[in-house]
């Protein structure tokens, strides 16, 4: 059995590349996508075993856009999505309708532990 596979949405490259290390070297298999606007296709293409998602990237609605989009499409709507964003009062605001979503929340910053945790929590322990 394969390692679970984490995709990873964020506009951040410098983040990207710390969320790939960090979920690598605690035994996952990553996908990033740096890009809102493809992010959607390219889950839809891969289907991960959870998405870590970032809210805010190159317009301020682009997460909330996957996210509505992976919950109308039968092929992606059961994937976890994990949203991280260090906006708390957008997350307290919109606490409901993440919770509609089957949405987790990460908030930033975190530990790198917590993030860890939070995988595991959705995709279970990795093969190693």
């Amino acid at each position: 059995m394969a390692n679970p596979v984490v995709a990873i949405v964020n506009d951040d490259t410098q983040f990207l590349r710390l969320m790939e290390i960090v979920l690598s070297d605690a035994g996952y298999d990553t996908l990033s996508f740096y890009e809102g606007g493809k992010a959607y296709q390219n889950i839809k293409e891969h289907l991960p075993d959870l998405v870590v998602l970032d809210i805010r990237m190159e317009h301020p609605e682009a997460g909330w856009v996957i996210l509505d989009l992976m919950r109308l499409d039968r092929e992606t709507a059961d994937i976890p999505v994990l949203v991280c964003s260090a906006d708390y009062e957008e997350l307290e605001v919109k606490a409901e309708y993440l919770e509609s979503k089957r949405a987790g929340v990460l908030r930033k910053p975190f530990d790198i532990e917590d993030l860890v945790a939070r995988v595991r929590e959705y995709v279970g322990p990795p093969e190693i």
